[in-house]
């Protein structure tokens, strides 16, 4: 059998009656009728009506993304589809990973992560922080850019994406002294994100001084599944080193490139993404090519994928 990874998207990937191309699957629903009640919310009517601004407020974004993520393994696995040997998430999407992994309980990391997503939003006030993606240069020379570029501010690579696709975070000035510092040493682009916070960056550590207290209540167990999580590219098995790794994460950089090197150099030959959109594997084909990738975009794929 092949020995293939399952990997979960976070924000950005989101986008109204996303998730109608499941058709009629039923795990689909109740997962998000699940999670409709946890934050007594209807969740599945704010996707399938938006309008886009509503489902793009990161309060909003982050428990639709986790559920959208959940939901579409839940439907694999009814579908006979067969458990991963590893998983990760991107960002937010290592939530819904841990939740595969049976280490979450869904309905907990559901309010989790909207917590998550208010305190994050509070870090910082509107305007006064920003991400920016840069594109075609090596991250140490983006990383050198970002040093020059600080001037006592917050500047710093938040997500290593993919070759040629590194995102970076901070105080709004100080992103753009960047951003013309990168295009100074070739960068092909470098474009504003339209966000609400900088995530990932250190502006970002009060959010997750808050949610450390918060996880402190959250009952997390040893993962059934390796999850290979974004601060330190490790798998953890101690509910406490695990926490303590959200909590770093939501100020430490995505490390998406070796996440997906790690995999494909301990025998990983597939990666299958589990939510919608094609933002993953289109990551994943620019780091490692070699990999077969399948997006699970929708009711036939994960049916057909599930019986293969």
């Amino acid at each position: 059998m092949t020995k293939f990874a399952g990997v979960f998207p976070g924000q950005g990937s989101q986008s109204v009656g996303m998730m109608a191309a499941y058709g009629d699957l039923p795990e689909i629903r109740s997962t998000f009728a699940e999670a409709s009640d946890a934050v007594d919310q209807d969740l599945w009517q704010m996707l399938a009506d938006g309008p886009a601004e509503l489902i793009n407020q990161t309060v909003n974004t982050q428990p639709l993304m986790l559920t959208a993520g959940v939901a579409v393994w839940r439907a694999w696995l009814a579908s006979g589809g067969a458990r991963p040997a590893v998983v990760a998430g991107h960002s937010l999407g290592e939530y819904s990973a841990l939740v595969a992994a049976g280490a979450l309980q869904f309905a907990d990391a559901v309010r989790l992560v909207r917590y998550r997503a208010q305190v994050m939003q509070e870090a910082v006030a509107l305007g006064e922080g920003a991400m920016a993606a840069v594109l075609g240069l090596e991250p140490d020379v983006i990383d050198a850019a970002c040093a020059e570029a600080a001037q006592g501010q917050v500047v710093s690579s938040a997500n290593y994406n993919s070759t040629g696709q590194i995102v970076i975070a901070g105080h709004t000035a100080a992103v753009e002294r960047a951003m013309e510092a990168c295009k100074s040493r070739g960068a092909k682009r470098a474009v504003l994100l339209p966000v609400s916070a900088p995530f990932h960056c250190a502006l970002m550590k009060p959010a997750a001084e808050k949610l450390a207290a918060r996880l402190a209540d959250v009952s997390v167990q040893a993962p059934q599944i390796p999850v290979l999580n974004n601060v330190d590219v490790a798998a953890l098995s101690d509910p406490a080193a695990i926490r303590d790794a959200l909590v770093r994460q939501a100020y430490s950089p995505v490390r998406w490139i070796e996440t997906i090197r790690s995999m494909h150099a301990d025998g990983v030959q597939a990666v299958y993404e589990f939510g919608p959109g094609k933002v993953l594997a289109g990551l994943v084909k620019r780091i490692e090519g070699s990999l077969t990738i399948e997006a699970l975009v929708d009711a036939a794929g994960v049916q057909q994928l599930a019986a293969a």
